[in-house]
């Protein structure tokens, strides 16, 4: 089937034409394997540079969830684990060259690219990790977020999912990116490509992002500029008990993109004194 064909029968059975227990809803196993297998997405990149966020596919992994019932997953041979779940595990990594280190976890309609690598952390249904990209030991990749390549999720990193609403954007981290240990991206921030997230960065679809590299501070929202250098930091705000600190996100530098990947980013970090 057609890209158009799977996204008329997915909005024919989210209108409630169809039974999505049925036949009809075959369409759906069709679109929950091309996500596996990466050959689509939920969010992907728009000549302009903006992303796109398709609703249709979210659409598709709410209704897998109605066309599926809890059943016990694995056999526990050797230890292995058992769960009680709706969704498989991804089970291919070596024909698609991920190395997976135990206990990770990637859930089937999530997709990997060759050359990931997955320490004891989770990627959510949805989810795309491209290639190169380490996720770091206790690293979330919530539902549908979009990760680009050679990406490094530091330790304990949360990558936020999103499946409503359908239209919501996801989390995005583009090509390159490094998000220090402890980072929480969420609520369809958006990560642009090399940028440095120093560790404990905390950032919402509301979250102050405060641009200090000039003379005066430019405060923006939902979006870190590529190649920014960033940490957290606080801001002054009044309430009726006093003045009190709340949270923001500073960028304190860029890389430099005259040098390698690796090499600007170990002087962004040693120059601005950011921890990761």
């Amino acid at each position: 089937m057609s890209q158009n064909e799977l996204r008329a029968g997915i909005e024919a059975l989210a209108r409630g034409e169809g039974d999505v227990r049925g036949r009809a809803g075959r369409v759906v196993d069709r679109v929950i394997a091309a996500l596996d297998a990466g050959r689509l997405r939920v969010a992907q990149p728009a000549e302009n540079g903006d992303w796109v966020t398709n609703a249709w596919v979210k659409q598709a992994i709410l209704l897998y969830f109605q066309r599926r019932d809890c059943e016990r997953i694995g056999d526990g041979d050797e230890g292995a684990p058992v769960y009680f779940d709706k969704l498989p595990l991804k089970r291919n990594f070596k024909k698609s060259g991920v190395r997976c280190v135990p206990p990770g976890v990637a859930r089937y309609g999530s997709f990997l690219g060759r050359g990931v690598i997955l320490m004891p952390g989770y990627v959510n249904v949805g989810a795309y990790v491209d290639e190169g990209s380490m996720i770091d030991t206790w690293a979330t990749v919530g539902s549908c977020a979009q990760v680009g390549k050679n990406v490094h999720l530091s330790g304990g990193v949360g990558v936020g999912g999103v499946l409503e609403p359908p239209q919501a954007a996801p989390v995005i981290i583009e090509d390159g990116a490094f998000v220090g240990s402890r980072c929480i991206v969420v609520e369809g921030v958006l990560v642009e490509s090399e940028a440095v997230l120093g560790a404990g960065v905390v950032l919402t679809a509301s979250t102050p992002i405060v641009d200090v590299r000039a003379n005066e501070p430019v405060v923006t929202r939902g979006r870190v500029p590529a190649r920014a250098v960033v940490i957290p930091g606080t801001l002054p705000k009044h309430f009726p008990a006093g003045e009190f600190g709340t949270p923001c996100a500073l960028i304190v530098g860029t890389r430099d993109a005259s040098t390698d990947r690796k090499t600007s980013l170990n002087a962004a970090l040693r120059e601005h004194q950011v921890a990761v």
